[in-house]
């Protein structure tokens, strides 16, 4: 009963946001093994030790950059990248479906894991931009992020399905990712959903990054080196295969640390939370987390024409990257649902 109120305080929440966010572009104030179950918490003995993945292409991540260099604000545009990313998913080996709406549409793709029963892990970006920037970081960063792990592992036998949505109409109020997740179909069989967002931008400079208000954690520094991962406080199991895949020897250097952070009452305490794709399957009490270099309590170039290319930071872009791969790896071979059981 809890998990249902909560969902539709979200759910008002939401609707309040995201009518801020259409008439404004400008961010918001700070203020059994094959019948998986819910498990209170998942230890690092139970999460399966990270299989050797490929590495993630650097050169690709950047080739899918300088393809989406360009404002994806208009509906012109925002063709011209939709059909960047089908012919990409299908050179891959990849059957994408274009789910239209009102204003936009999205870009879904499926591919089976080796168990029927299991539910699936959704890996979700958005395509668009606002008006007059080209998005580099916010959000071709994840694009190609994404692409890269449909590239990667796209062929690999896996214990549970990995979806790939890419989500239009981010920037005019979650819209994509609302009505992506109005349709039941679409979320039957969900596990737990990894959403991207802004994943290239570091700084490293003393006071360069800053904190949403009411942030349930102590700052974790006042550089902007890091990757974050936030997740609710419902779904803590999926927040902490990140977590643990941070410390999981892997073989790889020079990667970012990965922060992970709770989050209580669905971001009810710190709206700041609830700007991405990820809140719309918090409200249908679905575990999802977001993974970014936390956009503009960081990035000085959010939503501006300087969003380029030029500005990311590509030691740290690919080592995010190859965080996100390495835990969506452990994700789709872990047999416990990532569900905390909520009385």
């Amino acid at each position: 009963m809890k998990r249902w109120i909560l969902g539709g305080l979200l759910a008002i929440a939401l609707i309040i946001i995201t009518s801020c966010h259409l008439s404004s572009s400008q961010p918001l104030p700070e203020p059994s093994p094959d019948t998986p179950s819910p498990i209170q918490a998942i230890s690092p003995q139970a999460i399966p030790s990270i299989q050797p993945l490929p590495p993630i292409g650097a050169t690709r991540l950047f080739q899918h950059i300088e393809a989406l260099n360009f404002e994806r604000y208009q509906t012109v545009d925002r063709d011209r990248a939709r059909r960047y990313l089908v012919k990409t998913l299908t050179e891959f080996g990849w059957k994408p479906q274009l789910q239209a709406f009102d204003g936009g549409v999205n870009v879904f793709a499926q591919r089976p894991g080796s168990n029927p029963n299991a539910g699936a892990i959704l890996v979700s970006a958005h395509y668009d931009t606002v008006n007059g920037s080209p998005g580099a970081d916010d959000n071709s960063s994840a694009i190609a992020t994404t692409l890269e792990i449909a590239r990667l592992l796209g062929a690999r036998p896996t214990y549970r399905p990995l979806w790939l949505a890419f989500f239009d109409r981010e920037e005019a109020g979650l819209v994509g990712s609302l009505t992506f997740t109005s349709h039941p179909e679409n979320l039957a069989k969900l596990e737990g959903v990894v959403n991207l967002e802004m994943m290239g931008y570091a700084c490293h400079t003393a006071g360069c990054q800053k904190y949403p208000e009411g942030l349930p954690v102590n700052p974790i520094g006042d550089r902007g080196d890091f990757l974050g991962v936030v997740g609710d406080q419902e779904h803590l199991p999926l927040l902490n295969v990140f977590q643990v895949s941070a410390s999981n020897p892997s073989g790889q250097s020079n990667l970012p640390a990965m922060i992970t952070v709770p989050i209580p009452l669905k971001g009810l305490l710190t709206p700041a939370v609830l700007r991405s794709d990820h809140a719309p399957f918090w409200a249908k009490n679905i575990g999802a987390v977001m993974v970014g270099d936390t956009a503009n309590f960081r990035n000085p170039h959010y939503h501006q024409p300087s969003d380029t290319p030029e500005t990311l930071d590509r030691t740290f872009f690919t080592g995010a990257a190859q965080r996100v791969l390495n835990a969506v790896g452990i994700l789709l071979d872990n047999r416990a649902a990532f569900t905390t059981t909520v009385n």
